[in-house]
C-alpha cells in the first residue's frame, strides 16, 4: 500500500517548471518512461494533469477519493493534489469505490462476460469490501451487475443489475433508431437487487414492471435500442426508500422498498442523461446533470443542480458562464460538502473541482492517470465516475479498518 511516507516531494517549483512535464511527474510517468514524443498525442493529458489551482482558504479541508477507470487503483489525493493512500484492487472499476460509514472501501469490480452486458464499459461484476490495507472482508459475484452497487444500513448490498426485456414490452418502448436492437431484436432494461453480502437475495425491483415503455421513452433521438432503461446510480435515502437514476429515459425515481411503488419522478426536461442523485440533509436532491441531449436547449452543456422534490424545482445550480466550457456526456457526480462548496466531476475528463454556492472554483485537479496500458496513446483515458472527499476524522476511521 502507497501512503503519504512512501510518495516522492513535488514542490511548487517542480510542479510550475512546465506544466506538462509536471502532470507527467506527477502521475509517476514521464516522457523519457513511456517513450512519448515531445507532443503528447494525448489531448486531454496535453493540456495538462495533475493539481491545477487551489484556494486554501475556501477549499473545504479534507481527502479526494477517486478510482481512475483505466486502472485497478484507487487513489487519496489531498489538496495539494499529493497521493496519501492507494488501494490496489483485483480488478478495474466497475466502476467506482467509496468509504462506508464505518471507514471500510466499498468497491465495484469489473468481470466481463460475453453477454451484451458483460462486453460493455459500463459493466460490474463484483462487489466487495477491504480494510484500509486492502484485505477483502466479503465478495459478491453477479454477472448481470453494472455500474452501482452500494451497502444497505441493514447490512446488506443494493446493486443495479441487467436483464432482457420480455419481448412484448421491448416492442412497445418508444424511441430510439429502429433495427438498433442487440442482434437485430433483443432489449435490456434495470433490475435493482437487495441481496446479502453471499449473494441470497431478498427483493427485486423490475423496471418494466413499474415504468411505462410507452410514456418513459428513449430521450435521444439518435441513441440505439439495446438498452431501454440504463440505471446508473442507487442511493438508499434516510427512510430507506431508494433513489434511482435511469440515463436513457433522462429521469430519476424514488422507489418505496416496501412496495416498489415509485413515489416521485423527474424527467426531461429539465434532466438529460443525469448521473448520481442524492438526497441531501436539507431535503433536497443534488446531482451532476450531463445534457448531452436536452429538449429545452439547443446544445449540449453540463450542470450541477440542487432540485426540491417537492416541487420539482432547481433551487441552485453550477454551469458555466459560457455553458459549452464545462460538459461530460457521460458518468460524473457532484458532492455538497461540509462547508458548503460542491465537490464536482467532470468524469468524461477526470477533473475534480471544488465551487463555492456562488460559482467561484477553489479548486481543482485532473486525474494523471491514463489507461488501459493495451490501448494506444491517443485512445487512453481518465475518466472517473465518481470522486467524494473524506475529513480527517473519517479517514482516521478507515485507518482504523484493518
Amino acid at each position: 500500500m502507497a501512503d503519504r511516507y512512501s510518495q516522492p516531494p513535488i514542490t511548487r517549483r517542480d510542479f510550475l517548471i512546465s506544466g506538462v512535464a509536471a502532470a507527467a511527474a506527477l502521475s509517476g510517468r514521464g516522457f523519457a518512461q513511456t517513450g512519448q514524443p515531445p507532443v503528447d498525442q494525448n489531448p486531454i493529458r496535453r493540456r495538462g494533469t495533475g493539481l491545477r489551482g487551489l484556494d486554501e482558504a475556501r477549499a473545504s479541508p479534507g481527502l479526494t477519493l477517486f478510482a481512475p477507470m483505466g486502472d485497478t487503483a484507487v487513489h487519496l489525493i489531498d489538496l495539494r493534489g499529493m497521493i496519501v493512500h492507494t488501494w490496489h484492487m483485483p480488478y478495474r472499476p466497475g466502476l467506482y469505490g467509496y468509504l462506508t460509514d464505518r471507514g471500510t472501501l466499498f468497491f465495484n469490480g469489473q468481470i466481463p462476460n460475453d453477454t451484451f452486458l458483460g462486453k460493455q464499459p459500463f459493466m460490474g461484476g463484483a462487489a466487495m469490501e477491504v480494510d484500509w490495507n486492502g484485505k477483502v472482508l466479503w465478495e459478491l459475484r453477479r454477472p448481470d451487475h453494472h455500474h452501482d452497487g452500494r451497502r444497505l444500513r441493514n447490512g446488506n448490498v443494493v446493486l443495479l443489475c441487467g436483464r432482457e426485456l420480455p419481448a412484448d414490452i421491448a416492442k412497445r418502448v418508444r424511441g430510439g433508431r429502429p433495427g438498433t436492437e442487440v442482434d437485430g431484436k433483443a432489449m435490456w432494461a434495470d433490475v435493482v437487487v437487495e441481496a446479502t453480502t453471499d449473494g441470497k437475495v431478498v427483493w427485486e425491483w423490475r423496471s418494466w414492471e413499474h415504468l411505462d415503455p410507452e410514456k418513459d421513452v428513449i430521450i435521444e433521438v439518435q441513441g440505439t435500442r439495446e438498452e431501454w432503461t440504463h440505471a446508473n446510480s442507487v442511493f438508499e435515502e434516510p427512510d430507506g426508500n431508494l433513489l434511482v437514476s435511469f440515463r436513457n429515459i433522462s429521469t430519476v425515481i424514488r422507489i418505496e422498498r416496501s412496495t416498489g411503488k415509485i413515489l416521485w419522478k423527474l424527467g426531461a426536461p429539465p434532466l438529460g442523461g443525469q448521473h448520481a442523485p442524492y438526497r441531501l440533509a436539507n431535503g433536497n436532491i443534488l446531482m451532476f446533470d450531463n445534457g448531452p441531449h436536452r429538449l429545452d436547449h439547443t446544445f449540449p452543456y453540463s450542470r450541477a443542480i440542487e432540485v426540491n422534490s417537492a416541487n420539482n424545482e432547481i433551487v441552485w445550480k453550477y454551469q458555466e458562464a459560457r455553458e459549452f466550457n464545462f460538459f461530460s456526456p457521460r458518468i460524473s457526480n457532484a458532492v455538497r460538502l461540509p462547508n458548503g462548496n460542491t465537490l464536482i466531476n467532470e468524469g468524461s475528463f477526470g477533473r475534480f473541482f471544488e465551487v463555492t454556492r456562488e460559482g467561484d472554483v477553489v479548486w481543482e485537479y485532473v486525474n494523471p492517470f491514463f489507461g488501459p496500458a493495451t490501448q494506444t496513446v491517443k485512445l487512453q483515458q481518465n475518466n472517473v465516475f465518481r470522486v467524494y472527499r473524506y475529513s480527517d476524522e473519517e479517514i482516521a476511521q478507515a485507518q482504523s479498518q484493518n
